[in-house]
């Protein structure tokens, strides 16, 4: 893997992408892609800024939760994308992104990512990453959007310890993908351009088109969960997500529930001890 060149990217982008780029910066340091972006000019309607780092120092998660990424672990990278007006079931974009970030890696042949409802990305049972969207409105009907996608590429041996018992999942990383990883530059630009695209395709048609190809990536389908609910537990077998991306539970002797937002705490597979 070698260094981010912002030069080095851009080449790599599609065309398509390249005209809707206001700005790309790479950072060697900064506290927070997402918190910079919030805080800068937003683009113009159907345009994009960025910005990308491989040492994040103040990370942020669902919640006001830490991202950790130690410096060379990880990509972080942020988009800003400004729909001339709010799309219906805005919610659900972060859902749309995941599939997004699966199509940038499998441009990279890392294949198996999985998605977990409903903003993590799952490799072999752990995760890869996760996704952080935030709105930034405007005076006028427009709305600026800010999403920020964190990879593991090589988590030093330890470092879970570092994370707490507060987990659901262990730590992946795309070092024991099986493939050759492809350049941080390579990454990034694939990043991008799938994000972009989400976006692009989000405003024009919502969430609709992207229902069917969340279900082939749902992790938690069929597997006993514990989602925590404004500090309430709630626990069902996951039976995929509905046309709004609500994650739908079925519970024991009950009716379906639907969980619009959440965090997915316990998981066991069906027939497992948990």
């Amino acid at each position: 893997m070698t260094t981010l060149d912002a030069d080095g990217v851009r080449t790599l982008l599609s065309g398509v992408t390249r005209a809707k780029l206001e700005l790309l910066e790479t950072f060697a340091e900064i506290d927070s892609t997402n918190s910079y972006l919030m805080q800068e000019p937003q683009p113009q309607p159907g345009c994009v800024r960025v910005a990308v780092t491989l040492n994040q120092t103040a990370g942020r998660g669902r919640y006001g939760k830490r991202w950790l990424s130690p410096s060379g672990s990880g990509l972080c990278l942020s988009l800003a994308y400004t729909f001339v007006r709010e799309p219906e079931n805005l919610p659900a974009l972060t859902l749309a992104i995941g599939l997004g970030a699966i199509k940038a890696l499998q441009a990279c042949r890392v294949a198996g990512v999985m998605l977990k409802w409903p903003n993590d990305l799952v490799l072999n049972g752990g995760k890869l990453g996760g996704i952080l969207t935030e709105a930034h409105t405007h005076s006028s009907k427009a709305i600026s959007i800010v999403t920020g996608i964190g990879i593991n590429i090589n988590i030093a041996a330890g470092f879970e310890h570092e994370l707490g018992p507060d987990r659901t999942l262990p730590v992946a990383d795309l070092r024991a993908c099986g493939v050759e990883l492809p350049s941080q530059d390579q990454l990034t630009a694939h990043l991008i351009n799938a994000t972009y695209a989400t976006f692009a395709e989000y405003e024009a048609c919502g969430f609709t088109p992207f229902l069917n190809r969340w279900q082939t990536h749902d992790w938690l389908q069929g597997q006993n969960v514990t989602v925590d609910v404004q500090q309430q537990h709630v626990t069902g077998i996951a039976a995929g997500i509905d046309e709004e991306g609500a994650l739908l539970l079925d519970p024991d002797n009950n009716e379906r529930q639907r969980v619009t937002s959440g965090s997915v705490v316990a998981t066991t597979r069906v027939g497992d001890t948990p």
